[in-house]
C-alpha cells in the first residue's frame, strides 16, 4: 500500500472533527433529549464511530495502521486499568479546581450523565456509558486524529488530540479532566502501539465515574438535577484544595510509576518526524469548532 494511504492529513482530520462536532451538538443533543440511553448509543456509533471508519475505508486508508489496531499483551491489559484508577483522581481534581473558578461567574450544573438507580440500569450504563465511548471515541481521537498529527511529533500529537477530545465534550465544567485523561490515553497508545489499550483505559475510566455516581446515589437522599451550590467558605475551599492536591500528587505518582512499568510494544520504533508544511487552512476547521464550543456554553450557562 502506498505510504500516503497510511496517514490521514491534518486538514482531513480537522474537517471531519468539525462535521462530527456539529452533528454531536444538533443531532446528538436531539436524540439524547428523546431517550438518553438510545440517544447515547446513536451518538457513539452513528455520529462518531461509523463516519470515522467509513471515511477511512472510502479514502483507502489502512485501518490497521491509522488506528493502530495491534495486539496487546496480558501484562499491558492488566496494567492499563491500574494506571487509569490512579489517574482518575487527578483528572477529577483538575475539573474541581476549574469548576471552583467558574462558580464565581456561572451557575454550576450536574453533568448530563444518567445515574443508574438499579443493578440492571448499572449494567446498561456500563455498556452505553463505559464500553461504547471507550470504543467509538478512541477510534476518532487516539485513532484518526492523533494519527494525523503524528507528523508533528508524538508530544504535539498527544497534546493536540487531547485538547480536541476535551473540547468535544462541549462543557466548560468537564474540560480539564478529559484533556488530562486524553494525554494519559495518548501516552498509553504510543507506548503499547495499540489503540486497544486506550479503549480499555477509557472504558475503565468511565466505569469508575459510573460506579461512583451509582453508589453515591444509594447513600444520598437526593442528587441535584438543576444547580449545584459550591462551598463558599474560604477555609473550606482551601482545605479541599490542599487535600485534593496532596491526594492527586500521590495518585499521579503511582499512575506514572505504573505507566513506566507498562511494557513497550516490540514493534515500536524511534520517532521519525515527517516533513510537513502546515498552513492556516489546515486549522480553519478548529476555528469553527471553537466558535461552536463558545456559543454552546454561552447558551448553556449564560442564558
Amino acid at each position: 500500500m502506498d505510504r500516503k494511504r497510511e496517514k490521514v492529513s491534518i486538514l482531513e482530520a480537522n474537517i471531519l472533527y468539525l462535521i462530527l462536532g456539529i452533528l454531536l451538538i444538533f443531532l446528538g443533543g436531539f436524540v439524547q433529549s428523546k431517550e438518553i440511553y438510545t440517544g447515547l448509543l446513536i451518538t457513539q456509533y452513528i455520529i462518531i464511530f461509523l463516519p470515522t471508519v467509513l471515511y477511512l475505508k472510502v479514502k483507502g486508508y489502512s485501518l490497521k495502521k491509522v488506528l493502530k489496531l495491534n495486539k496487546i499483551s496480558i501484562k499491558q491489559i492488566a496494567l492499563v486499568p491500574l494506571i487509569v484508577i490512579f489517574a482518575y483522581p487527578v483528572g477529577a481534581f483538575l475539573n474541581y479546581i476549574f469548576i471552583l473558578l467558574l462558580s464565581s461567574f456561572i451557575e454550576i450544573k450536574p453533568l448530563p450523565i444518567p445515574i443508574p438507580e438499579s443493578s440492571p440500569e448499572f449494567i446498561l450504563g456500563l455498556i452505553v456509558i463505559s464500553l461504547s465511548p471507550g470504543i467509538c471515541e478512541e477510534i476518532l481521537f487516539r485513532g484518526m486524529i492523533m494519527s494525523s498529527y503524528d507528523k508533528l511529533g508524538k508530544k504535539k500529537a498527544i497534546i493536540i488530540s487531547s485538547i480536541l477530545f476535551g473540547v468535544y465534550h462541549f462543557n466548560l465544567q468537564n474540560l480539564l479532566g478529559p484533556i488530562f485523561l486524553g494525554i494519559v490515553f495518548g501516552l498509553i497508545v504510543y507506548k503499547t502501539d495499540s489503540i486497544y489499550s486506550s479503549m480499555i483505559g477509557h472504558g475503565f475510566n468511565n466505569a469508575i465515574a459510573l460506579a461512583i455516581g451509582y453508589f453515591l446515589l444509594e447513600k444520598a437522599d437526593n442528587i441535584p438535577t438543576e444547580a449545584i451550590d459550591m462551598p463558599t467558605d474560604f477555609f473550606t475551599n482551601i482545605l479541599a484544595i490542599i487535600v485534593g492536591l496532596v491526594f492527586s500528587i500521590i495518585c499521579g505518582t503511582i499512575s506514572y510509576k505504573l505507566y513506566k512499568a507498562l511494557p513497550e510494544s516490540e514493534k515500536e520504533a524511534e520517532e521519525v518526524l515527517e516533513e510537513h508544511n502546515s498552513t492556516i487552512l489546515d486549522y480553519m476547521p478548529l476555528l469553527g469548532i471553537s466558535l461552536l464550543f463558545i456559543f454552546y456554553n454561552y447558551i448553556l450557562f449564560f442564558k
